[in-house]
This record gives structure tokens, C-alpha cells and sequence, in this order.
């Protein structure tokens, strides 16, 4: 039996009747503490729904029928646990009268079902407030105003943008539920970043002339291609860009550069790095961390009026996940922001054939 809970990767303990831990693995030692075995386990789980819990186990311990559980929080200095503790009697004849009681560790299991529910809050919160607007307007001009020509254009202008506000969540909803399907799969087609960069400049020219905005752009001239998915790095560059129009500053100056790094840590072999920079009024470093959660704003009424859905860094980072990539982010106050994309410049092995008579090469 303990030859058994050792080789268990998660903490297993062996507790008798009287509440006494008869054998600990390594993975109990490290959590509770090498002391654990011979300790009162009660002493250890001490939080009252799990010491409930156990009182139950150990009143049922001569019927060893569906297991007990209940959840436990751990703090530390580093960090905050969130475990599943498991007490089951043993069954007569296991030559040992008592529980064995077993931790897994939930804290990444309640961490993105709390993501869900702040997602599914955000979702509720953005497409309550066009439609509270629209709905508004509907019974406004169903009234008096119906009879009013220059009020009835006003209150159908508003309410245009706040269906346009509407579309753009949905679409931008739909965007990142496609990119996160897709997100394990890297893409190998080979793609020109010169012809990307200027794709999205030219998509976004007429926002870049009416803001008053210069645009540097620096390629050098053998900027190699790479694999990737052409639309999703357009997508990705023009949210980048787009973010720079908003928040660089009206009659300001955007730079966008490229460069080939021989290599860079973390990621495979020679690396594009395109840099997007503005010279607006910046974020603080705090917010940075940050930025690419869905529907983190800085400044919520501003990002509103520049007509943000809260998502386009969202969709920035999994598209950039998915080539393999990496965004930095660095910005200041003073002097505005950058926003790097490290792209890999080698093409992923092809999947092996098993019915191929010829090896993948290595």
C-alpha cells in the first residue's frame, strides 16, 4: 500500500481511526510539511467544510460506499491553492482499518470557470448597454418625436452606432471564439509581412490622413516571409495599427519597423520582430499586464468613444499564440507605446506520414 500512494503524483495520505496519519507520499510531505506522518489530520484540515467532511468519512468508515469530498482553500506568500479533498474508507480486507484521503489541486479549474463567468458578465454588460440605448430611442420615436423631423434623424443617427457598436462586439465575439478553435494548430503557409504591412496602411489610410497622423514605416529589404495565416496577421497588425490611430494623439507621428533577430529566447530559431509604436499619452507600466484581457480597459468611457469593443488585444494575443509568437508590450505616460510581435521565421516539420517510406527530416 504505501509502495502504492508513493508513486502517486498528487497528495495521498493514510489516515486510522483515531485520526492519526499513518503514511504520507512525497507530494503530502511537500504541501503539509515532512511532520505530516504521525500528525492528527485534523491539525491539518482544519477549514470547516473539509473538517465536516471528514467528521462525516470517519462516522461511515465501516461502510466503504461513494467517497467524501469537499474544497479547501491553501494561502501561501506565493500564492493561493484550491483543492478537492477526497476521503474514502477502505474496503474490508485491504489490511488496513481506516481513510485514505487525496488533494487535487482545482486552482486552474476554478480560475478559468471564474474567467467564464466574468466573460459571460462582460458579454451581458456590453450588449445591454446599446440595446438599453436603442430600445429607449425605439419607444421615444413611437411618441411626439415621431413628428419631429430634425429629433427623429438625430435619435436614428444614434442609434445606427450604437447597432454598429453592437455588430462590431459580435463580430469581434465570433473572432476570437474562431481563433481560440484554431489556436493549437500553428499554420505553415508562407506568408510576406512586407505585403501584410502594407495591406493594413492602406485599409487604414483614410483614418491615418483624418487623424493628422504621420507613419514612418522602416522594412528592410529582404524581409523574409513567414509561415503563418495571412488574414489573422492582417487582423493582427490592423488592431495594432488602429490602436495607435485612437491613441497616438492627433497630428502625432506612428512608427512601424522590422527587423530579423538571429534568435531570441523562448522562441525557435531566427525571428521577425515588427514594432508598432505610437507617441501618444501611453498607459501606466501597471496597466500592461493587463491589457490583453478581454475587456480590460484603461479608460472605459474613452475606449467607448473610440468605438473599442474590449477585445481587439484579446484577439491580438491568440492569433499571435498561434504562430508561435510573442507580444510585448511597453509603454510609459510620457512617451507613449509599443507594441512588439516576435514572429518564428522557421516553418514548423511537417506531420510524419507513417505510410511514407521516406523520414521526416530533422
Amino acid at each position: 500500500m504505501r509502495a502504492l500512494i508513493d508513486a502517486l503524483p498528487e497528495p495521498v495520505m493514510l489516515v486510522a481511526r483515531n485520526g492519526v496519519v499513518q503514511a504520507a507520499n512525497q507530494a503530502a510531505a511537500d504541501l503539509f510539511g515532512p511532520h505530516i506522518q504521525g500528525a492528527r489530520v485534523r491539525a491539518y484540515l482544519r477549514q470547516p467544510e473539509v473538517a465536516a467532511m471528514l467528521e462525516g468519512a470517519f462516522a461511515l468508515i465501516d461502510d466503504p460506499g461513494r467517497p467524501h469530498a469537499a474544497r479547501m482553500v491553501i494561502t501561501e506568500p506565493a500564492a493561493e491553492t484550491t483543492w478537492q479533498v477526497t476521503a474514502r474508507a477502505l474496503p474490508p480486507g485491504a489490511g488496513f482499518a481506516g481513510l485514505v484521503i487525496s488533494l487535487h489541486d482545482i486552482s486552474h479549474r476554478e480560475a478559468a470557470e471564474a474567467q467564464r463567468r466574468d466573460f459571460v458578465a462582460n458579454v451581458s454588460h456590453e450588449l445591454r448597454s446599446p440595446l438599453t440605448v436603442l430600445t429607449g430611442f425605439i419607444e421615444t420615436l413611437q411618441g411626439a418625436a415621431a413628428r419631429d423631423e430634425h429629433a427623429r434623424q438625430e435619435f436614428l443617427d444614434i442609434m445606427a452606432r450604437e447597432a454598429a457598436r453592437m455588430t462590431g462586439l459580435v463580430q469581434d465575439l465570433l473572432s476570437l471564439s474562431r481563433v481560440e478553435a484554431s489556436e493549437r494548430i500553428r499554420p505553415r503557409d508562407p506568408v510576406a509581412m512586407d505585403d501584410v504591412l502594407r495591406a493594413t496602411i492602406a485599409a487604414l489610410r483614410p483614418q491615418i490622413d483624418g487623424a493628422g497622423l504621420a507613419l514612418d514605416l522602416t522594412l528592410p529589404d529582404d524581409l523574409p516571409s513567414i509561415p503563418g495565416d495571412h488574414d489573422q496577421l492582417v487582423q493582427v497588425f490592423h488592431n495594432l495599427l488602429e490602436n495607435a490611430v485612437k491613441y497616438g494623439g492627433a497630428g502625432g507621428r506612428i512608427d512601424i519597423s522590422g527587423r530579423v533577430l538571429r534568435a531570441c529566447p523562448g522562441l525557435e530559431g531566427p525571428v521577425l520582430r515588427v514594432s508598432v509604436t505610437d507617441h501618444g499619452d501611453g498607459v501606466d507600466p501597471i496597466h500592461i499586464p493587463r491589457l490583453t484581457e478581454r475587456f480590460y480597459r484603461v479608460d472605459r468611457a474613452r475606449s467607448r468613444d473610440q468605438g473599442g469593443t474590449g477585445l481587439g488585444l484579446a484577439i491580438v494575443k491568440h492569433i499571435i499564440n498561434r504562430h508561435r509568437g510573442r507580444l510585448v508590450i511597453r509603454s510609459n505616460p510620457e512617451t507613449g507605446s509599443t507594441f512588439e510581435v516576435l514572429l518564428p521565421c522557421t516553418a514548423p516539420a511537417p506531420p510524419h506520414d507513417p505510410g511514407s517510406a521516406t523520414p521526416p527530416s530533422r
